[in-house]
């Protein structure tokens, strides 16, 4: 029965969602059997896209964990149309901050702190950040968090130094996880390689 608003009322057996600023999407590419002649992306895949608290923890519940992914693996979570490709207009003219670990726990804990800040809008320059990506690779795994103005200052500066976690534009503090001799370092997608 609907209330003096024309709504439903909310009882205990309805659950309310918690939207999100913005719609993300979840993409996984394995590149660990690529075909011969394959041009790079072919094997990229959107996973799902979501809009609500309660959509994300039970994606990341469920099954997006890094370090459960086989080598050569990379999981990426990017702003809703925007795909995770140096091509893709969002992307074209950034750059990207990343971090290695040679520990999957660790891994496992910045991806969490770095989907947790994005998804939750904890920077200073949101509209500037693309998204993140987790690569899993044998000897060492890498975190990127993309950016689409490489020409924006404030997001290539690193504060804090090494070990005390990255902030982009003083928004939240990443990466707090990792010991102090771990690398952090910013490239432009058009000088590096994926």
């Amino acid at each position: 029965m609907a209330n003096e608003g024309g709504q439903e009322p909310t009882g205990a057996g309805s659950k309310q969602k918690h939207r999100l600023e913005r719609k993300w999407t979840f993409w996984f590419d394995n590149q660990s059997k690529p075909k011969q002649g394959a041009a790079w992306g072919t094997s990229l895949r959107k996973i799902y896209t979501f809009d609500t608290v309660e959509e994300f923890w039970c994606l990341y519940d469920q099954i997006f964990r890094p370090s459960k992914f086989p080598a050569n693996a990379d999981f990426h979570l990017f702003k809703s149309g925007i795909e995770p490709k140096w091509e893709d207009p969002e992307c074209a003219n950034g750059g990207k901050w990343s971090v290695t670990s040679s520990r999957k726990a660790n891994l496992d804990n910045m991806w969490l702190e770095t989907l947790m800040a994005l998804i939750g809008e904890q920077f200073d320059e949101s509209d500037d950040i693309c998204g993140v990506v987790a690569s899993v690779r044998q000897r060492q795994d890498k975190l990127a968090l993309w950016t689409k103005t490489a020409t924006n200052e404030a997001l290539q500066e690193y504060e804090g130094g090494l070990g005390n976690g990255l902030s982009v534009c003083t928004g939240v503090r990443l990466w707090t996880s990792v010991p102090p001799q771990t690398l952090h370092w910013w490239e432009l997608h058009a000088l590096g390689c994926p």
